[in-house]
């Protein structure tokens, strides 16, 4: 178990790592394309159809990201037999583990767990299609959870989308408050703000090329730079790269 000291009161307490999975760990969202890989182009095509009108009304913001979410679940996994989704997506995490997966994210998680630390991913993306990967790494998994009855998906979320403030929440109601550890976050998206902001230690899009990092801005402490962020309460600044990807396109 890792221990750290606290700089603001000097004590020592359990280091919780969080990741982000998808764009953070990976090179880019992975839900989709596995739902293309369990049901076939053929067949991943015509349902991907019934989404047009919601993602025309979703870019005239007539529709949040969690509504669309929610269509995206109930179009393909509806009537799905679970344990069905669980081996496809067994096959898929062994089948696109070394595309999808970013190699310097992989050596970030295996350092974590070495030193002790609970390390945990917590996602947007189903806990379902992504407990064979938090298998492979060895870590813990907080996603959004799928309604199941006898068996069967119902198209439905168990709660919340996975994102932004319920990511906090989520995290909290397994771990409980987590004033008591000493958090490190790695996040990549808008959906990421809330976990980033309440780490000691917050990494922003840590693994991705430079021109792609944005920036995190203390407060009137001064700018330091991500590796600096557990001295000051954060918020983040967006920056206005037009290659940003700040609409959390990403495992939303």
């Amino acid at each position: 178990m890792t221990l750290e000291f606290d700089d603001a009161g000097g004590q020592r307490r359990q280091v919780l790592s969080v990741f982000d999975f998808d764009g953070t760990l990976t090179r880019h969202d992975s839900f989709v394309p596995f739902l293309k890989f369990a049901f076939g182009p053929r067949e991943f095509n015509r349902r991907i159809l019934r989404l047009a009108l919601p993602s025309v009304r979703f870019l005239a913001r007539r529709l949040n990201r969690d509504e669309l979410k929610a269509q995206l679940i109930s179009t393909f996994l509806t009537g799905v037999e679970m344990k069905w989704v669980q081996e496809q997506a067994v096959k898929f995490c062994g089948l696109f583990w070394e595309q999808l997966m970013r190699p310097s994210g992989l050596k970030s998680v295996a350092a974590e767990v070495e030193a002790g630390a609970v390390v945990t991913l917590c996602s947007a993306s189903p806990a379902l299609v992504l407990q064979p990967f938090a298998d492979r790494l060895g870590i813990k998994l907080i996603g959004t959870e799928l309604e199941a009855v006898d068996g069967l998906l119902t198209g439905r979320m168990t709660g919340n989308n996975c994102r932004c403030e319920n990511k906090v929440l989520r995290l909290e109601a397994v771990y409980g408050p987590l004033g008591q550890y000493r958090l490190k976050a790695w996040g990549d998206t808008r959906g990421d703000f809330e976990l980033l902001a309440a780490a000691q230690e917050a990494h922003w899009r840590h693994f991705h090329p430079a021109w792609r990092r944005l920036r995190l801005r203390a407060d009137r402490s001064g700018n330091l730079g991500v590796s600096n962020v557990a001295h000051a309460n954060l918020q983040v600044a967006v920056n206005p790269d037009r290659h940003a990807n700040t609409d959390d396109q990403q495992g939303a």
